[in-house]
């Protein structure tokens, strides 16, 4: 029997797994003993973009918008996939 997945339950999913690997990372990360390893957990790359002070006399807005990915998130996301696409 096949499944229809929408794919804003799919982007939701694949979320969904950064944010816990990302988390699952931050822990193991706390656990771990300085060094390579725990490096390797927590560097992370950081792209995104600021919109400047928007200023409008009485209020000002900043808009940013930045995704922090480490190798966790990856791996989360990666195992999410792995359950959608294999297991229905």
């Amino acid at each position: 029997m096949k499944t229809n997945r929408s794919a804003s339950m799919i982007f939701f999913m694949i979320i969904l797994g950064a944010i816990l690997g990302g988390l699952l990372g931050e822990i193991l990360g706390m656990a771990l003993p300085e060094g390579v390893v725990k490096e390797f957990f927590l560097s992370a790359v950081k792209p995104g973009f600021d919109l400047g002070p928007i200023d409008l006399i009485v209020i000002q807005f900043r808009f940013s918008l930045h995704i922090v990915l480490n190798f966790a998130s990856l791996l989360g996301m990666g195992i999410v996939y792995y359950f959608l696409r294999y297991l229905r």
